[in-house]
């Protein structure tokens, strides 16, 4: 018997026997379309299943299977070549979804890693998608795969963006791009295969979601599933192949639901213990030991509106960071990975922030609070966000106070964001954010920041994003204004993206993400695809091209930067670019690239060849690379990254990742060379070991980061760290040292 709980989540298939049974009685159907589009109905129960993996009781044949599930890719609004049946049941505390995903190949089924939200793209999965408002904008998500990992996240913008389902459900690991990957829920999830494929059984608390008030609703609803030996998407509800699961404005619905009144109050507190040796520092004679607690406390203040408390908060669970190489005048970004900041993050969201190293703009950027500007932390004291709705109205409130660091000269701030968004027809919205940092101990020392911003939805294809921006800070004046009025078209075929933006000198979002600062720039992007079924092995050719003009406000061309490319899908995932990029830099001011080695002040133009690529990444082994050759300012440049990937089965899995660059030029020649391996066990999906070590010779250390988790629900549980530097130029040895231990755990105090 295969049970994907627990302690049996890594059990081969092959062991299999028939346990994933279907119910006794095969009903009718439950989907009803309604003008193309499909309807389910929920059906409560007296008394709950048991959250197994196996659909044999015979309360679920009180539910009417789902089905008609139709290909998103490769044959879009073609018939699945496999049969999905789902079911939906709820009582008083919870809904729950129970999903046979037939399979004619059993053994062929892919598994995936084994550890929560886990890349969806290597891996057979299904994933439902809940519009709780039925505001056609913003939904919960939730997903498993045949060795029951749980994967969750939250919609917001009806999931703005063209890229695949798989795709977008790790590329989306942030906010802006209409997908958080990173909230984490409360619920359950358990699987099972047999010789007819396999089964998931999920049980999702009313008090994880946010919904209108209690009584009778109608939601929306989309469930997928991935047939990833046959790179195959499968949708209940159709949604244009240039679209994704989370285009929730094409959703189905789902009916019959009854809904309680939401009243909810958990209270995670935490204990945290450490042991850190800084040998950099001036008195350095021992090892600090240390204790702290803290807790996290979340509030239905209503059916629809959350509030979030935090005091002493920490985050030394947390993974580390994955260096990067900078070869631009440009500061980098880094991705958010705190819990606390993700929720409801996209809600936050004005800018493009990960846009590119000199296009990237976010107004909030949460690393800015308790991060200081050489990455030491500053201690948080505490804090408090209220999201939701609220009439008719998205609403966010945030304050988060730091306390000072003396050693570091880093002050105690308050950062405060209010956010209104009022949601109109067809995709379109409406609102404003305003944003704060202040110095406690002086009021002189602060700054704001005023923004509005706007969608309008034209159609099914068409549309136009704007935002205008202004900060206030004591010591700057003229020209401290952003706005950005972008324009795109997207069909199955077309995608062309028009943007302006302008940046004033003085635009200073100290909350937020902005690399540069004082320009103009025009950006166009037009992309053509071609489906070839002629050729078996090849899915979709994407020839593009980008244009990018930034000008400064005396009319200085500072960067232009053309890039043509002919990109290609295949058919089993694998992915091949082929590239030229144009580019043209003024340097205004001298570029102090590497310690003495300055570019000076000119126009310069050059040309590069740029490869990217990737193998088959479900693949027991799979490859991914980058390849730049050609100009560089005064030289020449030849770079190389990648990153070699190796699975056994859904527990282990290591990536070797390295990248070198050699640039030769006229005022000097430098090489910089990264290497990372990342290592990773997951006894089940809740139990795991896993490890990043980094060498870069720009910083000539060496770093690791191990993490052992025993998690419980929604992320918490049991964790042990262990960091460590090593210098690696004399004089050699250790630089830092911390061995941490944490454990926090999640009180449902009113549910």
């Amino acid at each position: 018997m295969t049970i994907h709980r627990s302690i049996l989540a890594g059990l081969v298939l092959a062991m299999a026997s028939p346990v994933c049974v279907p119910p006794l009685l095969h009903a009718q159907t439950a989907t009803e379309s309604v003008g193309g589009t499909p309807t389910g109905l929920a059906v409560r129960v007296d008394s709950a299943p048991v959250i197994d993996g196996l659909l044999n009781e015979s309360l679920w044949n009180a539910a009417s299977p789902m089905q008609g599930f139709v290909q998103h890719e490769p044959d879009e609004g073609q018939p699945a070549n496999e049969r999905t049946e789902v079911r939906i049941l709820f009582d008083r505390g919870a809904i729950y979804v129970g999903a046979r995903m037939f399979d004619n190949n059993p053994t062929g089924i892919r598994l995936g890693e084994n550890r929560r939200d886990a890349n969806l793209q290597d891996a057979d999965a299904i994933l439902l998608v809940f519009d709780t408002y039925l505001d056609r904008q913003n939904a919960f998500v939730f997903g498993t795969t045949p060795v029951g990992i749980e994967y969750d996240g939250q919609v917001t913008r009806d999931g703005q963006g063209g890229l695949s389902t798989a795709r977008r459900t790790q590329a989306g690991a942030g906010s802006g791009g209409g997908f958080n990957l990173n909230w984490d829920g409360s619920w359950e999830v358990a699987t099972s295969t047999d010789d007819m494929g396999w089964c998931a059984e999920f049980r999702i608390p009313f008090s994880t979601l946010r919904y209108r008030g209690g009584g009778e609703q109608v939601w929306g609803l989309n469930m997928a599933r991935m047939i990833r030996r046959l790179n195959e998407e499968v949708f209940w509800a159709p949604i244009a192949r240039q679209h994704t699961l989370y285009r929730v404005s094409e959703a189905g619905t789902l009916q019959g639901l009854e809904t309680p009144g939401r009243r909810y109050w958990s209270l995670t507190p935490y204990v945290l213990g450490s042991a850190h040796a800084d040998f950099d520092a001036v008195a350095f004679d021992s090892t600090d030991w240390a204790g702290e607690v803290g807790f996290d406390s979340k509030i239905g203040v209503t059916s629809s509106l959350n509030l979030d408390l935090t005091y002493n908060t920490d985050f030394a669970q947390v993974e580390a960071d994955e260096q990067q190489v900078n070869l631009t005048r440009f500061s980098l970004f880094f991705p958010e990975k705190r819990p606390f900041f993700l929720e409801n993050a996209g809600l936050f969201s004005i800018g493009t922030p990960r846009a590119g190293t000199d296009l990237g703009l976010d107004l909030f950027y949460s690393r800015r609070i308790g991060i200081g500007g050489e990455g030491d932390l500053v201690p948080i004291v505490a804090g408090g966000r209220l999201t939701g709705k609220a009439g008719g109205f998205n609403v966010g409130m945030l304050s988060i106070q730091t306390d000072e660091v003396g050693s570091n000269g880093i002050p105690g701030n308050n950062y405060s964001v209010g956010r209104v968004l009022k949601e109109l027809p067809n995709r379109s919205q409406v609102g404003a954010m305003v944003l704060s940092r202040l110095n406690t101990d002086s009021t002189s020392d602060y700054n704001l920041t005023f923004a509005a911003d706007g969608r309008l939805g034209i159609g099914q294809s068409i549309n136009l994003d704007a935002y205008v921006s202004r900060t206030e800070t004591p010591s700057l004046q003229g020209r401290e204004h952003g706005l950005a009025f972008t324009g795109s078209y997207q069909t199955r075929e077309w995608d062309v993206w028009l943007q302006y933006r302008e940046i004033g000198d003085n635009f200073n979002p100290e909350v937020g993400f902005l690399p540069r600062w004082g320009y103009r720039v025009f950006i166009e992007r037009l992309e053509r695809r071609f489906r070839v079924p002629s050729i078996g092995w090849v899915r979709e050719l994407r020839p593009h091209a980008v244009v990018r003009h930034f000008y400064d406000f005396d009319g200085f061309l500072e960067t232009r930067y053309v890039h043509l490319d002919n990109a290609t899908q295949f058919e089993n995932g694998a992915f091949l670019s082929t590239a030229v990029n144009l580019h043209h830099e003024g340097l205004k001011e001298p570029f102090e690239i590497r310690d003495d080695i300055v570019i000076p002040t000119g126009d310069y133009n050059f040309t590069q060849a740029l490869i990217r690529f990737n193998t088959n990444q479900s693949a027991a082994w799979s490859v991914n690379g980058i390849i730049t050759v050609g100009g560089f300012y005064t030289g020449r440049r030849k770079g190389v990254s990648g990153t070699l990937t190796s699975r056994v089965g859904s527990t282990w899995l290591a990536a070797l990742t390295a990248s070198y660059d050699n640039v030769d030029l006229a005022e000097g020649t430098f090489d910089t060379a990264l290497l990372g391996l990342k290592l990773s066990y997951s006894f089940t999906p809740r139990i795991f070991v896993q490890s990043l070590m980094q060498y870069s010779t720009d910083r000539d250390r060496v770093s690791v980061n191990a993490r052992f988790g025993w998690l419980n629900t929604a992320g918490t549980g049991l964790y042990l760290v262990y960091n460590e530097i090593q210098r690696t130029i004399a004089p050699t040895g250790p630089v830092d040292r911390a061995f941490i231990l944490k454990y926090n755990y999640q009180f449902d105090l009113f549910r």
